[in-house]
């Protein structure tokens, strides 16, 4: 995290926050006085360094708070007089976002597995094994020669012999077997492989399987709007239609003509990605227009200046002045790609 202030009659801050940056480049394009230049974006996103993915020089640094207006994933924010410029009415206002419906939320947990910046979690309650099976577990250890059959063939892991170490004033081979009821499924698995006949199972549950009751899945879905990068993930590989999400832009990326990608031997475009929407396929990048977010970072990344961002929509309002709304119309009006 980095800070640039300027007191007087007005105090002015802009806070950049590394953990929420993706090293897309937007505001190194949006700053008026270029004192904004991308870090070691690819190094840190291979994991060899850690650094900020953004350098800005305080020196040209104006102050006006543009690269905060026009960055979609909150990593600058610009304070005046220690308020935030977001919660002010005169400052620019991004309206992409994401959520999830907890109440058609199934807790599958796919968009947790699936999340490119671990922005979902997800915590799921479910009833215990005893609530769901019922029966009587009997064991007669006059009969049990602890062979220790019962113990490795049992799936749900119920069967526990206490083994004792043999030696001449000890021939015992073990000194207890228990079944734990709160793992026993009652399968009679252990029954039927026992050579002494010594174990016996009676699953009353099988006998009265309408009186089962109906599993209740319950649990807490939370996504953390400081990572989210509204990518998409969480909408499309949701069942039940529980997430949905607003991207900051709308457009398309695509390659130039005659492009050649080094594809494996590069991989840059993938490794700088925040969105996982980049694969390397038969040694070619290949996008998902799905989950890519248009930041224009792989465009930036990519070392052939292969890569075309180009926006025809983003979700920001409320630009009142005519010289930022031409500013931040350079976002769409103009393809971004690598220079």
């Amino acid at each position: 995290m980095s800070t640039v202030c300027r007191h007087g009659k007005e105090s002015r801050s802009l806070t950049h926050k590394n953990d929420h940056c993706v090293g897309c480049g937007i505001c190194v394009d949006m700053c008026p006085t270029e004192a904004i230049r991308l870090g070691p974006v690819m190094p840190v996103a291979r994991g060899l360094l850690e650094a900020d993915l953004i350098n800005i020089n305080q020196k040209e640094c104006c102050l006006c708070g543009l690269c905060a207006a026009s960055c979609p994933f909150d990593a600058l924010e610009f304070n005046l007089n220690g308020k935030n410029s977001k919660e002010l009415g005169n400052y620019p206002q991004w309206t992409h976002n994401a959520n999830i419906d907890s109440e058609t939320c199934i807790y599958c947990g796919r968009c947790e597995t699936a999340c490119p910046q671990d922005a979902i979690y997800l915590k799921r309650v479910l009833p215990t094994i005893d609530e769901l099976v019922r029966g009587e577990t009997d064991i007669d250890k006059d009969k049990c020669i602890y062979c220790g059959i019962c113990e490795e063939m049992c799936p749900a892991n119920a069967i526990e012999i206490e083994f004792n170490q043999i030696n001449s004033n000890n021939p015992q081979v073990a000194s207890n077997i228990k079944i734990d009821e709160s793992k026993c499924i009652y399968c009679s698995i252990c029954k039927r492989v026992c050579p002494e006949s010594a174990i016996k199972i009676v699953c009353t549950t099988c006998m009265s399987q309408e009186d089962i009751i109906i599993p209740e899945i319950e649990g807490n879905i939370i996504l953390d709007d400081k990572k989210c990068i509204n990518c998409g993930w969480c909408q499309e590989i949701c069942p039940v239609d529980a997430a949905q999400v607003i991207k900051p832009f709308e457009g398309e990326i695509f390659y130039v003509d005659d492009f050649e990608c080094k594809g494996d031997s590069c991989h840059a475009c993938a490794d700088v990605c925040p969105c996982n929407a980049i694969s390397m396929v038969d040694n070619r990048s290949v996008v998902n227009p799905v989950f890519c977010t248009l930041c224009g970072a792989c465009a930036k990344a990519c070392p052939q200046k292969g890569i075309v961002i180009k926006r025809s929509s983003m979700k920001l309002k409320n630009i009142k002045s005519k010289s930022w709304n031409d500013r931040l119309g350079g976002l769409l009006h103009q393809a971004s790609q690598s220079k």
